[in-house]
């Protein structure tokens, strides 16, 4: 059958180019896919969704370096600004051997989506260098930083694309932009990065956000499905400022962590780990691996565990259709960025099990990043309280809405918070049309 030649041009208009393709594996070819899957449910908006399907800007740079030794290392480097309709790009940098254009892209999309998702005044971005930090000196780290923000000082800014700590990035990391950037701008610019040290802008209660918002809307996804916290026995993969703050405040409030993984290994006690001891540990040594009163587990069996609530908290697609079946928690909160395959997704779902999403569990670390934002333009700063309650209220207010679109168009809180999300994007864009 022959397409018109009206009907080919349009088909050709809106052709992806092959790397924004939905055939393409990896984390863009996820998110490409629940884009598809909330797409019935936009409306009018739909006349826009291919808005959502390609990045607005993706840059990759190339960052030169010489090491310790005086010879020459290039690394590759990117920054992706995926949708600024809502405000500036807001999104981490992460620092990992893994690192691709395709994760990029995706993590930059999801922002778009989480930062709509709570309603905060910005974009989605995201950027990353592929190495593995793990084998450079201080010094060398101190470079690459350095140069890596000068490569993309073109498209950040306070008001432009404000990045902030992800995998392997820190505090640290942070000052060393901001100082960079600083320097290229002949000015003092504590807005362009948060995360930051607390003596150079940065806010009171930032590091322990995210996992504090993974703890608060587990506790409202809880309650919604009659899961007593107190009585809850919780498995954690990843055991850093996520995962590791998300045990210690369910522990906290009573719950019974009985298995942690990371790049260690895996740890595993019937009756409970102690999860202060377990974070010094990992403190001490850099995982899990030889904690005392713990019996050791293979890896693949961690997902397995007689659990209630499970927490990925490392990297990308962990949850696949090989593991999804093994799970035998009530509910997943997902505290890592697309831990969770659609697939992986579909099953869940059949077994009925609760997924509560990345683009609102973890969204608790880019609200307080808002609020550091906030505080760096007024040059006012509020009490580690005043953030936690501040927090706290935004997270529970925009999980009950996205619970409520659920429960409305029964659908998952994935789609729900697509749902959302989406539309907020989509509505501004509209508002605000094309230019020129």
């Amino acid at each position: 059958m022959s397409i018109p030649a009206a009907s080919a041009k349009a088909t050709s208009q809106h052709a992806l180019p092959s790397y924004l393709n939905p055939e393409h594996h990896g984390p863009w070819g996820i998110y490409l896919q629940q884009v598809d899957r909330v797409t019935p449910y936009l409306g009018s908006l739909s006349r826009w969704v291919e808005t959502l399907k390609r990045p607005k800007r993706a840059l990759i740079v190339d960052v030169p370096i010489e090491l310790d030794n005086g010879t020459m290392a290039h690394f590759e480097g990117y920054r992706v600004q995926h949708n600024t309709s809502r405000g500036p790009g807001k999104g981490g940098v992460r620092f990992h051997q893994g690192v691709t254009l395709s994760e990029v892209m995706a993590l930059s999309a999801w922002m778009s989506v989480k930062n709509a998702a709570v309603n905060l005044p910005f974009g989605g971005a995201k950027g990353g260098i592929r190495v593995d930090p793990k084998t450079l000196s201080r010094g060398e780290l101190e470079r690459l930083t350095r140069r890596y923000t000068s490569e993309i000082g073109i498209i950040i800014g306070p008001t432009k694309d404000i990045p902030a700590p992800d995998v392997n990035t820190n505090e640290q990391i942070m000052a060393w932009m901001m100082d960079t950037y600083s320097m290229n701008e002949g000015a003092t610019a504590s807005g362009v990065v948060t995360g930051k040290p607390i003596a150079l802008g940065g806010s009171l209660g930032r590091r322990e956000a995210t996992g504090r918002g993974v703890y608060t809307v587990g506790q409202e996804a809880a309650q919604h499905i009659g899961l007593d916290i107190t009585k809850a026995k919780i498995a954690v993969q990843g055991f850093g400022n996520v995962g590791g703050i998300a045990a210690k405040l369910l522990a906290q409030a009573g719950a019974t962590v009985v298995a942690v993984q990371d790049h260690g290994g895996t740890v595993y006690n019937a009756s409970g780990l102690d999860v202060p001891n377990l974070l010094k540990h990992v403190d001490e040594h850099g995982s899990v691996q030889g904690f005392e009163n713990a019996e050791v587990l293979p890896d693949e069996q961690f997902w397995g565990v007689d659990c209630d609530i499970l927490i990925p908290a490392a990297l990308e697609q962990q949850i696949t259709a090989e593991n999804a079946h093994q799970i035998r928690a009530r509910m997943v909160i997902e505290g890592a960025n697309g831990p969770t395959t659609p697939e992986a997704d579909d099953i869940l779902h059949e077994r009925g099990i609760l997924v509560v999403p990345d683009v609102i569990a973890n969204a608790g670390g880019v609200t307080v990043s808002y609020f550091e934002w906030v505080q760096d333009f007024s040059s006012f700063f509020w009490s580690e309280d005043d953030i936690n309650a501040r927090l706290v209220r935004i997270m529970r207010e925009a999980f009950a809405a996205i619970w409520q679109v659920a429960d409305e168009n029964q659908v998952s809180l994935r789609t729900a918070t697509f749902i959302v999300a989406c539309t907020r994007i989509l509505q501004a864009r509209e508002l605000r049309g094309l230019y020129p």
